[in-house]
């Protein structure tokens, strides 16, 4: 089959990149619904706390994992595009043992600090034994988390997109095999659903290094000789994996403060939001999976300066977002309180639910502009335009826009945040790519 980055129907080339990266964010969305639909099965409230409560420093520990892999998935690809085959082994090579030590690291300091993380996660006397279990087994599973997460990245750089897929697909089900056994089975609880994570992503981990070993890794060994980091290289992949990283630090914060307000409004009001935000990350989980699916494509272009083909896969990449979004907008707006009736039973909360998804799924369709000009940027070493995309969209004009629509239309105004936001934010992103394509004369 002729490599992806040889392909040249943009049509063909996006769908064969896309749609695995598209298939692992569903996974991971599956496997973050089925821990916590295990750990709900110990009817211990406790639990269900301390397995929310220690979401936040996963998600850190994975952004870790983002600064490398998606930095050197980046720089990788434009290596390749300019020919620097070379530079480009050194560079995933680098990234590799930098997830490595980055994930000991972490696994030696979160065992020492184990309690006072748990409290700073928010953990009180009734679930911070609970929340201890579980932060105990993701500290121990740290390198495994971080090294699954970056190679997920890093192949898609080199071509290895099938790969890369079935490495979160096998990781994320092994993972919901192991909850039901460890939690439904063996009653082990918040340290079970832990476990099983953390064996979830040691099994990913395993089947990446085959593949890497199988893939050429013969002829250049991963050995400790081929850590041979330089200043630029380490500049070129941190510049780019930061703005990356701050994405998920950054959406957490957008979520607390978020949650801060829905609450004011009762715990219906959370609980309704809770399921339309849920149902909502369908088509926002599609869409990051297509555009981060797609970035190694375009850089790759950059790098070997094929500048028309790049913005062909730029403008189809982002029709094809925005047809995806109208579909789920469709969907949301007519069956919405038929989707909320599968996890509620309660007739008010169905219908308030209903009417929360139909104001969230407005923003779909934009998700497709506003994603891939983030991936655009990121995918071309732009890392300041990466990063002023991820501060507006989940700071600078989230944070107020929440504040300033509750002020006036309170609960619905909360609601539809998201969607008035991500409206202005498409807007800046066109601006940006369009001043973006006329000076790089493309």
């Amino acid at each position: 089959m002729t490599s992806v980055y040889e392909e040249k129907n943009s049509s063909k080339a996006i769908m064969r990149v896309g749609l695995p990266a598209m298939l692992g964010q569903l996974t991971t969305l599956i496997y973050n619904i089925a821990d916590t639909f295990f750990v709900s099965l110990t009817k211990e409230p406790a639990t269900i706390a301390a397995v929310t409560l220690c979401a936040p420093i996963l998600l850190i520990i994975m952004s870790i994992a983002s600064i490398f892999g998606m930095g050197g998935s980046s720089v990788i690809a434009r290596l390749l595009g300019e020919g620097k085959k070379e530079d480009s082994n050194a560079t995933m090579y680098f990234c590799i043992y930098a997830m490595a030590i980055a994930g000991m690291v972490t696994l030696v300091l979160g065992l020492a600090f184990l309690q006072p993380l748990a409290k700073i996660s928010g953990a009180d006397a009734d679930n911070i034994a609970f929340t201890c279990d579980y932060l105990k087994w993701i500290f121990i599973g740290a390198p495994f988390i971080m090294l699954a997460n970056g190679f997920v990245h890093l192949f898609r750089s080199v071509g290895l997109i099938k790969e890369g897929a079935i490495g979160l697909v096998l990781g994320n089900g092994i993972n919901i095999i192991l909850d039901y056994v460890f939690i439904a089975i063996l009653g082990w609880e918040t340290a079970g659903a832990a476990l099983a994570t953390s064996f979830g992503f040691v099994c990913a981990t395993v089947y990446y290094l085959v593949c890497l070993i199988r893939q050429g890794c013969k002829e250049n060994p991963l050995t400790p000789k081929r850590f041979s980091p330089n200043a630029e290289m380490v500049r070129n992949v941190v510049s780019i994996g930061i703005p990356g990283a701050l994405i998920t630090v950054l959406m957490s914060v957008s979520n607390i403060v978020l949650n801060n307000y829905i609450s004011i409004y009762g715990s219906d009001a959370v609980a309704s939001y809770g399921i339309a935000y849920k149902l909502d990350m369908v088509p926002i989980l599609l869409s990051v999976g297509l555009s981060q699916g797609v970035a190694p494509l375009v850089g790759y272009c950059y790098g070997g300066n094929e500048k028309k083909r790049m913005s062909e896969l730029v403008k189809c990449t982002t029709l094809y977002g925005i047809g995806m979004g109208l579909a789920f907008t469709a969907v949301f707006m007519l069956w919405g309180k038929t989707l909320a009736a599968l996890f509620l039973q309660d007739d008010v909360l169905i219908e308030q639910t209903g009417y929360f998804l139909k104001i969230l799924c407005l923003s779909a369709p934009m998700l497709g502009v506003i994603n891939m000009v983030t991936s655009y940027f990121q995918a071309l070493g732009k890392a300041i335009k990466s990063l002023t995309i991820t501060i507006l969209r989940n700071a600078a004009l989230f944070i107020p826009g929440v504040v300033l629509l509750n002020y006036f239309w309170k609960l619905n105004g909360v609601i539809a945040a998201q969607p008035v936001v991500e409206t202005v934010l498409t807007a800046i992103c066109l601006i940006m790519y369009r001043k973006d394509i006329r000076s790089d004369g493309h």
